[in-house]
């Protein structure tokens, strides 16, 4: 049975998203490495320091954001977009409703 949603628009989507995550990971390491050192400014306050590790970690997430990614195409039907790809390229118009 065709699929109702184009699975290659969401795999392009997250070629995309990725191609965005990889030019934010370099500026995001360089604030990650700034909020590291900004904790061994003398005598700064605890509640301070606790923010600047909170920081230091939320800027660390950038992983989980390229395993949810993973997870998105993972979820695609295997092949789909392959197939997708094919029908496009012979001229087959998308089915939006089964048949």
């Amino acid at each position: 049975m065709p699929m109702k949603w184009s699975v290659l628009k969401v795999n392009e989507a997250m070629d995309m998203v990725e191609e965005f995550i990889g030019q934010a990971a370099e500026p995001l390491e360089q604030a990650r490495i700034v909020a590291i050192a900004a904790r061994s400014i003398a005598d700064i306050p605890q509640y301070v320091d606790e923010r600047l590790a909170h920081l230091t970690s939320s800027i660390g997430r950038i992983d989980h954001i390229k395993g949810a990614i993973k997870t998105v195409r993972e979820s695609l039907p295997a092949g789909a977009v392959v197939e997708e790809r094919k029908r496009i390229e012979n001229g087959d118009q998308l089915v939006l409703v089964a048949r």
